[in-house]
């Protein structure tokens, strides 16, 4: 299979997969606090990673590499996480699912300064726009629903996008699986003292859909995805496969009304429509 359609495949994949998240995410943050959602996704997560790291045999990233993981760590074990668990106590998650129109833009402007990309002038023309129907989106529900949720959202894109990009080139070298299971076990130590700090005294009342919600966001947001779109960014390129993170708010918003029985509006629907529009247009650009 050719290269680039093998990572617009595994991006797919990856994309499908992180669509369910914050759906599970606003599941568990009914009975769970968002930051020992956070830590304890991680450390599960983390675990998980190390038992497979050790049954593959693989060997440890160069020293060179540390610095990177951390920054890979920040923004998609620790920052994403916890920023989107806290917003999802002021917004629904059909309100911040729409913010994900926003990471195709984010990804590529780090995709340029980390992975060395240069997409076309075009590309970066219909991103703009796509990430401008977004934020007109937001605007126009009075100033945001919660400004609160809101900023925190807008922070969740931006050092998501950092770690998606940092992530991608390191898995041109290690490969992407190793470079999200060595992320999580560099957090681990730390994930685990915090899971144990902030966990709850009991957890008799916690029901099935939030420990449905753990495992999701444990076992697939927070570790197979990245399997699948790590290599779908390395092999087809930061920018271009970046931009079928677009297809993420369709996903996530058919999930919320199906799952969650959230109104989600016809105004939501056409902002996703038109930039989702807005990103086959910038993937052709993107090389």
């Amino acid at each position: 299979m050719e290269r680039a359609t093998a990572g617009w495949l595994n991006g797919l994949v990856g994309v499908v997969i992180f669509s369910g998240s914050l759906p599970a995410t606003r599941v568990a943050v009914m009975q769970f606090d968002p930051v020992f959602l956070t830590v304890a996704r991680a450390a599960i997560a983390g675990l998980l990673a190390l038992a497979l790291l050790l049954a593959c045999g693989e060997r440890r990233p160069a020293l060179r590499d540390i610095a990177s993981l951390a920054v890979v760590a920040l923004g998609v074990v620790l920052g994403f996480p916890l920023l989107t668990a806290l917003a999802l106590q002021h917004v629904t998650s059909a309100h911040s699912i729409v913010f994900i129109g926003l990471l195709p833009l984010a990804t590529a402007i780090f995709g340029v300064l980390r992975g060395g990309e240069r997409p076309k002038p075009a590309f970066w023309l219909f991103s703009l726009l796509g990430s401008a129907l977004v934020a007109g989106f937001a605007l126009s529900q009075g100033l945001t629903a919660s400004p609160t949720g809101d900023a925190l959202m807008l922070a969740a894109i931006i050092v998501c996008g950092l770690g998606y990009a940092e992530g991608a080139r390191l898995a041109r070298t290690l490969g992407g699986w190793q470079v999200i299971s060595w992320t999580l076990v560099l957090s681990l130590p730390l994930m685990i003292v915090l899971a144990v700090l902030y966990m709850p005294p009991s957890f008799a009342g916690i029901e099935a859909p939030a420990w449905l919600g753990l495992a999701y966001v444990s076992l697939f947001s927070m570790l197979i995805g990245f399997v699948f779109w790590y290599r779908g960014l390395a092999q087809g390129g930061i920018a271009a496969v970046g931009q079928l993170q677009l297809l993420q708010p369709f996903f996530g918003l058919a999930l919320a009304a199906t799952l969650l029985h959230e109104k989600v509006s016809g105004a939501m629907l056409a902002v996703t429509v038109a930039v989702i529009l807005c990103v086959a247009g910038a993937r052709k650009f993107a090389r």
